[in-house]
């Protein structure tokens, strides 16, 4: 039977509960600031890259994948904490709730999925370069990605029903500034809870750490190709194609990891701190990764600024004929 049994019809977001009233504005402030960021940044990214048909290309398309995982992550959970600081709306549906931990975990696991694809893709280009042209095209880059969409969408649903089966007899209270499973089983009660807590998370263990095990193993591969160029020219050239990648990777890796890492060696974080690390490590890569692909991508560097320079060119050519 997929419902709780105490009639529990929603569910508070906390968000931060250290913070005091008068910094509510400040802070709803900042979040819609940062979510502008998000959606003006990665819509630019799909944008750009859809009507560039110099930039579509494998690599690109990667690209264009993970930006539009970090639009609809952003999307669907900076909004209701926004509110909650802007206008008082704490409140969000028991279904609801369970709706937007389903999206949170999902659109997680599916980044990870598309970092190794990302990966694979430097591999290949680095370490097998006479065989990119045939292993790495548009179609089977579109087939990788749609296989790290699909592959957590059963696992996430089977998290989500569940959790349903759990009774919810504790607080409503969710100590987070967005629904997510640890908070909601949190306040559910029986001899399940921990059942469902840690089969939970040997499915996040098991998108995460699979993605990134192949990760590591491709960019080490990849480090060791690029020192053994003879060719100083060369390895930084080789070593430039990739380092986007890197950073996006250790963007989304790394935190997660130093909590992790912290928590297992019994380090403890404040409330707060962790509402605050769990926020900035989900929602940062989204806001920064844009940049990234901009400033740290030669090809879509060069191609921003020579339409930019084309822009100015024919503005000033309108201008002299006024």
């Amino acid at each position: 039977m997929l419902a709780n049994f105490t009639g529990m019809r929603s569910f508070l977001i906390l968000g931060f509960p250290g913070l005091s009233p008068k910094y509510y504005g400040p802070v709803s402030a900042m979040l819609f600031f940062f979510y502008l960021a998000i959606a003006i940044g990665n819509c630019f990214i799909l944008t750009f890259v859809v009507n560039e048909r110099s930039l579509q290309k494998p690599t690109y398309l990667v690209f264009c994948h993970l930006a539009l995982n970090d639009l609809t992550f952003g999307t669907l959970t900076l909004p209701k904490i926004i509110s909650k600081y802007w206008f008082g709306e704490s409140n969000i549906s028991f279904y609801g709730c369970f709706t937007q931990m389903f999206f949170v975990h999902y659109l997680g696991s599916v980044t990870s999925f598309i970092l190794s694809v990302m990966a694979l893709d430097r591999f290949i280009a680095i370490c097998i370069p006479l065989r990119y042209p045939a292993l790495i095209t548009n179609n089977i880059i579109s087939v990788l990605c749609g296989f790290a969409w699909f592959i957590p969408l059963p696992l996430m649903v089977a998290v989500v029903l569940h959790a349903l089966t759990l009774p919810f007899c504790k607080s409503n209270v969710i100590a987070q500034c967005y629904c997510d499973h640890i908070s909601i089983t949190n306040q559910a009660c029986g001899e399940n809870v921990q059942i469902v807590q840690v089969t939970t998370f040997c499915l996040a263990m098991f998108c995460l750490l699979l993605p990134l095990a192949f990760i590591l193993f491709s960019y080490i591969y990849i480090i060791v190709v690029i020192l053994k160029m003879s060719n100083a020219a060369g390895r930084k050239r080789t070593l430039s194609t990739c380092t986007p990648q890197i950073f996006i990777t250790c963007l989304f890796y790394l935190p997660r990891c130093f909590v992790y890492v912290a928590n297992t060696i019994g380090f403890s974080f404040s409330l707060d701190m962790r509402i605050l690390l769990v926020l900035l490590y989900s929602l940062i890569p989204a806001a920064v990764n844009p940049i990234i692909y901009c400033f740290k991508t030669q090809y879509i560097k060069q191609t921003l600024l020579k339409k930019m320079k084309t822009h100015r060119i024919g503005i000033e050519i309108q201008l002299a004929f006024i």
